[in-house]
This record gives C-alpha cells, sequence and structure tokens, in this order.
C-alpha cells in the first residue's frame, strides 16, 4: 500500500481529519480529536503508527519483524509498521482497529456527532 491509498481508506471512515500537528512531513489521521493514525510522507519504504490493544500488539511483534512498538508512543497502546512485506489485508485491519478503539474511547454525545444521530 502507498501512503494514498492510506489516505483515502482513512478519510472514507467517518468523522476523520487529516493534520499536520507536528511538522509538514507526519500526518496524523483523527477521529473526533484523537489521533488514530500517524504516517511519515518523507521515508521511505512507508512506515506508519497505530494504536493497538495491548495483547494484539505483543501478538504482531512476535509473528512480524516489521511490527514494534511506536517510536514517541506508548510502547503499551501503539505499534510502527513497517508496511514492506506485509499484506494489504493486515495493514487494513490494523487501521480498522485503531479506528474502533479510538472512536470507542470518544464521548457519547461525540460518537453520536460522527454518527449523525
Amino acid at each position: 500500500m502507498d501512503a494514498n491509498e492510506i489516505l483515502e481508506y482513512c478519510l472514507a471512515k467517518k468523522g476523520v481529519t487529516e493534520t499536520f500537528p507536528f511538522d509538514q512531513e507526519t500526518l496524523v489521521m483523527k477521529v473526533g480529536l484523537k489521533m488514530f493514525l500517524l504516517m511519515s510522507l518523507d521515508k521511505q519504504p512507508l512506515s506508519i503508527a497505530v494504536k493497538t490493544d495491548p495483547e494484539w500488539s505483543l501478538e504482531l511483534r512476535e509473528k512480524h519483524s516489521q511490527i514494534e512498538g511506536a517510536f514517541h508512543m506508548n510502547k503499551t497502546h501503539w505499534n510502527s509498521v513497517l508496511l514492506e512485506g506485509l499484506k494489504k489485508d493486515l495493514i487494513l485491519k490494523m487501521i480498522d482497529h485503531s479506528y474502533e478503539l479510538v472512536f470507542r474511547s470518544l464521548t457519547k454525545k461525540v460518537r453520536e456527532e460522527i454518527e449523525g444521530k
């Protein structure tokens, strides 16, 4: 997957915004003003940081050398994922999981606003 595919995939989800809060190279995807994905646009091979359940994080890190604790993030909850060599369905599953974790952490009011209720 490339950066444009990831961007389009994320923006298709409800309530997602793209921001550059740190610098002009680090794209941050948010839902309800909370981060669920970071992507460095100037580094190759492409990597992303996603939030994951701590137990699944350990499993992913054991199975895939491309996945490790995210730099500058809480390594219990965030993984750095080097996309090269990973299957697209696993990458999308991690993005979906990250989005859902963050979405569920939002207040009921914010979740309902995003869902249009």
